[in-house]
């Protein structure tokens, strides 16, 4: 239903298969639109039929196809009614709008012919006339988002035993009404590597402004045991705090047994004793975070750390967090912590197999100091200057510890 409201054009989100309030407002404005009597947010059966009916037309009025790339081996819609123009370019296929407003490029790299960390870098790369709205990086794919000042882009590339392959969409501002609605539709058709035998890699989510009321629940089931059930910040030798669902009775750090000292059950908050490295001293900002102030997240991964780039909204942090990140130091452009990310969910929400950015409240400093009492990291008295994201990192990195769940 989410994608036929897509390609009704009410709804400009990411196809989750989840119904909350975006899907919602998104059939009550396709019924409103509609001239029904009265917009409900929720469909009949004869409502349904009708919706399907709707975006079934307008993806044959766009002649959208999904088919395998010839010159690539990986499978894309393509709306061919717009992107009429086909060509061969090196390493892939251009397809183009007869305007030249809109250009959807493909490329594939055999083995040990290009590295996905040097094509995420380039990708990502910010100037002053192109802003980096979105850049995720994982193992096996990168998605970047952005904006120029005439126009919008779109890269997703994946990792594979074939080598690497992905695609590139730009347009056109002037064309972002259709195009916004018809990036969905092209990125969760993309199969970078058909007929593999492990499942392909994760789709990307589109670009597009995340839900701000999707917010991780306040408790959660633990983690599987042995996997990473959150990130733990190490505040004095052998002292960790960390936020833990409250199934989590057996709390391991290192791989050795942690003693749960203090518990604040309204934060969600528990002061460990374990086995923790020194660490580096946190400071703690002087003031709360403002809307809208850029942030980083360090989390503890099964294979170390993870640095994820951010904002404050309402309610929370806007970052795309997997559930391990319970418990992470947000931090300020100048690396003072601001809070601790509270608990996700023990399955992270998967938006095309990408987690998506989603507002996650926080734990302030308040909880933090009560909790810690004499022990809580000290207020910095001056400003410091902005540090970049890799840096605050490598600042941090050493107080973040990851905590296990049982045996």
């Amino acid at each position: 239903m989410q994608d036929a409201l897509v390609w009704a054009g009410s709804y400009n989100s990411v196809v989750t298969g989840t119904f909350g309030r975006r899907t919602y407002e998104a059939i009550g404005a396709w019924q409103s639109r509609g001239g029904a009597a009265s917009a409900t947010g929720i469909l009949d059966e004869a409502g349904r039929g009708a919706l399907l009916a709707a975006g079934e037309a307008a993806r044959k009025a766009a002649r959208f196809t999904v088919a395998a790339d010839p010159a690539t081996g990986l499978v894309l819609g393509i709306p061919e009614r717009l992107l009429s123009k086909r060509s061969r370019i090196a390493g892939g296929t251009r397809w183009q709008s007869p305007d030249g407003r809109v250009t959807l490029d493909t490329r594939a790299y055999a083995p040990g012919e290009a590295d996905l960390d040097t094509l995420h870098a380039q990708a990502a790369a910010a100037t002053p006339e192109r802003k980096v709205t979105y850049s995720l990086k994982r193992p096996d794919f990168t998605v970047v988002t952005g904006e120029t000042p005439t126009g919008k882009f779109y890269i997703r590339t994946a990792a594979g035993a074939a080598g690497l392959r992905g695609f590139t969409l730009s347009y056109d501002k002037g064309s972002a009404r259709e195009m916004d609605r018809l990036v969905i539709a092209i990125a969760n058709s993309f199969v970078p590597f058909p007929g593999e035998a492990a499942p392909p890699p994760p789709r990307p989510m589109a670009a597009t402004a995340p839900d701000p009321a999707a917010k991780a629940p306040a408790s959660a089931a633990p983690a599987a045991p042995g996997s990473v059930a959150a990130t733990g910040i190490v505040v004095a030798p052998r002292r960790v705090v960390a936020v833990l669902p409250a199934a989590c009775s057996a709390p391991r750090i290192a791989g050795e047994p942690a003693r749960i000292l203090r518990r604040d059950e309204a934060a969600g908050l528990v002061l460990l004793e374990g086995q923790a490295p020194a660490g580096a001293a946190l400071a703690l900002a002087a003031a709360p975070p403002r809307p809208e102030e850029a942030v980083v997240v360090v989390a503890a991964g099964a294979e170390g750390p993870t640095v994820t780039t951010g904002e404050i909204a309402a309610g929370g942090v806007l970052a795309p967090l997997q559930p391990g990140a319970a418990g992470a130091p947000v931090l300020d452009r100048a690396g003072r912590l601001l809070g601790l990310v509270a608990r996700l969910p023990a399955q992270p929400r998967l938006v095309a197999g990408i987690v998506p950015p989603l507002t996650h409240p926080l734990v302030g400093a308040a909880a933090l100091k009560a909790l810690l009492g004499a022990e809580a990291p000290a207020s910095p008295a001056s400003e410091a200057k902005p540090l970049t994201a890799g840096a605050i990192a490598g600042r941090v990195a050493g107080a973040v510890v990851a905590v296990r769940c049982g045996p």
